[in-house]
């Protein structure tokens, strides 16, 4: 009798295959870009879809990670991470507060809540804190004019390791063409003339393409996963290996008349006489459901196209140039040989939205 080892192996028709290789490969590179700066991995969102222990444990040489949330961190701990962890999105309450401290988690501090909230709260531990100041994203941090008066508030914080660190996030680092940039690195210089501590403001775009932003820390993301934070560019373009493959089986294969039409709404007509192939994935695993026909597939590693509308489970390709492919047969939707930056440029959305969106019915390996 056939042992059956894995109920979801035998039924699960989608599969994202981490190489967890390709994240040394991408960290390596962040390395050789920033050689005088630490790095901070930033897997946040389940490591923007790769699954945050296995990225953590292939990442395990850097010096910090971040995370978005309380409990990414303490998860993080809880299997024995002892580098610095830093909550990115800080902490609202004191309850909060109390668990970052006793998990040895450095938190951001970006409002003056926070800075009420660290003076009326008792921790068995003092905690690092990480200043961010907004330059020009306007979505988190003190406005430069605040920094001296809110900095004299933190130095009598009794539960503060000194000295302070400082960051910022940059608008638009993904634009190389764009000098809002430079004038943000420029005014967080003016802030901080004259105050010591440790900076921190290249995201993957900074690392990429904007040299003089990397500083003591550099904070990759997308880049780690071997994506393009560029919009006119790929991971390829970079150097660096993409980390998630997509990829499902084909379940059927039609032959279809010219002037048939295909999927939800009817809105693809056949041109001719031809093969259709169903493939087993769709925008309930993740897949982007807006991406239009002519958005391309690799059917046994060559590309078909697209053809009518994204189903909750099943797209249907056009396999003209594939007269001999059939049920089961592996098709990738992205990953190696084809970019998830070119899918979502075709679906009118990002790489980072892609990898995040995979959905949990899809099963996930991993190899070295």
């Amino acid at each position: 009798m056939t042992q059956v080892s894995s109920v979801q192996q035998i039924t699960a028709r989608a599969q994202a295959h981490i190489d967890l290789s390709a994240l040394q490969h991408n960290l390596q590179r962040v390395k050789q870009i920033a050689p005088d700066s630490r790095v901070m991995a930033v897997i946040k969102s389940n490591a923007y879809g790769h699954g945050t222990l296995q990225v953590a444990r292939a990442l395990s040489a850097v010096d910090a990670f971040g995370v978005a949330l309380l409990d990414e961190g303490i998860a993080l701990r809880g299997i024995g991470f002892s580098q610095e962890i830093v909550l990115l999105s800080g902490f609202v309450t004191k309850e909060e507060l109390v668990a970052a401290a006793h998990y040895e988690l450095s938190v951001v501090v970006h409002n003056t809540h926070q800075i009420d909230v660290l003076l009326d709260t008792e921790l068995e531990q003092s905690v690092n804190v990480w200043f961010k100041i907004d330059t020009g994203m306007h979505r988190l941090g003190f406005a430069p004019e605040m920094v001296e008066d809110t900095l004299k508030k933190l130095a009598i914080c009794k539960h503060i390791k000194h000295p302070i660190r400082f960051m910022t996030h940059l608008a638009n680092a993904d634009d190389q063409n764009n000098s809002t940039t430079n004038e943000q690195l420029a005014l967080f210089d003016k802030t901080l003339d004259g105050i010591k501590g440790e900076q921190s403001i290249a995201n993957s775009g900074g690392v990429l393409g904007w040299p003089t932003s990397h500083r003591d820390w550099v904070r990759p993301g997308i880049m780690l996963y071997g994506v393009s934070p560029f919009n006119n560019q790929t991971g390829i373009d970079n150097d660096l290996k993409p980390a998630m493959t997509l990829s499902a089986r084909l379940i059927a294969v039609s032959q279809h008349k010219k002037g048939d039409k295909v999927g939800y709404g009817s809105t693809w007509e056949c041109p001719e006489d031809m093969s259709v192939g169903v493939v087993g994935i769709g925008y309930g695993d993740g897949y982007p459901r807006h991406a239009p026909t002519d958005t391309p597939v690799l059917v046994n590693g060559k590309r078909v196209s697209l053809v009518g509308r994204v189903s909750m489970d099943m797209i249907c390709v056009d396999l003209r140039s594939q007269p001999d492919a059939k049920p089961g047969d592996k098709v990738v939707l992205w990953g190696e040989g084809l970019p998830v930056d070119e899918i979502a440029d075709k679906a009118g959305t990002i790489g980072y939205e892609l990898l995040c969106g995979v959905t949990t019915r899809v099963n996930k390996t991993y190899s070295e």
